[in-house]
C-alpha cells in the first residue's frame, strides 16, 4: 500500500449505541478498518476527538448542547475501541483532524481515510487535507455516518472534490492500484 491510512475517531463515544453521538453502522465498518490497517502495516495513524479543557468561541454553544462530552481526554468515552499498538495517535479538540500534528506523521504521501462520522469528523478531515494539497481517497464502506442519509450526503459532497478526493471501497483498496 502506498501512503498512509488515517483512521478517524474509532472511539467508544461513537460506537456505544447509548451515546448521543453513536454512529449506527460503527460495528459494521470496524472489520473493514482492521483489514485495511493490516494491509497498511506501519503506515497507519489513528485520530481521536477530545473535548477542550475550556471551550472557546462557538464551541461554548456546542458543549451547552452536549454537556456530557466535557470530559478530560483520558475519559473512557474518548478511548479508541481498538488498541492502536505502536501506531501514532493524534488527538484534537476539533472535528477536522488535519493540521500540523497529523501532517508531520503522514509525510507527503497520499492519504486513505476511514472512520466516523462520515458527515462530521471524516469530511472535515478530508476536505482540509485536500485543501492542503494532499491526494485523499475515502473508503466509503469503511466509514459510518450519524445516519445512513447523513453518510450518503457527506459522500455526495466529497465526490464534488474530485480529483482531489477519490471515493473507493475496501475491496478496491485491498486489490491494489
Amino acid at each position: 500500500m502506498t501512503g498512509w491510512l488515517v483512521v478517524v475517531d474509532l472511539q467508544r463515544v461513537f460506537g456505544d449505541p447509548e451515546s448521543p453521538w453513536a454512529a449506527p453502522r460503527f460495528d459494521e465498518v470496524r472489520p473493514r478498518v482492521r483489514r485495511l490497517a493490516d494491509a497498511f502495516g506501519d503506515r497507519v495513524v489513528f485520530t481521536r476527538f477530545v473535548a477542550p479543557a475550556e471551550p472557546v468561541g462557538a464551541w461554548h454553544g456546542y458543549y451547552r448542547q452536549f454537556p456530557f462530552a466535557l470530559q478530560p481526554p483520558d475519559a473512557p468515552l474518548y478511548e479508541l475501541v481498538d488498541d492502536p499498538g505502536a501506531h501514532p495517535v493524534v488527538s484534537a479538540t476539533t472535528f477536522g483532524k488535519w493540521g500540523a500534528e497529523l501532517a508531520s506523521v503522514v509525510d507527503d504521501g497520499p492519504l486513505t481515510v476511514t472512520g466516523v462520522a462520515t458527515d462530521c469528523c471524516v469530511i472535515s478531515t478530508v476536505l482540509a487535507a485536500a485543501d492542503a494539497g494532499r491526494t485523499v481517497r475515502v473508503v466509503i464502506d469503511a466509514c459510518a455516518g450519524s445516519s445512513d442519509d447523513d453518510h450518503d450526503r457527506a459522500v455526495r459532497v466529497m465526490s464534488l472534490y474530485a480529483p482531489l478526493v477519490e471515493l473507493t471501497t475496501t475491496a478496491e483498496v485491498l486489490a491494489g492500484p
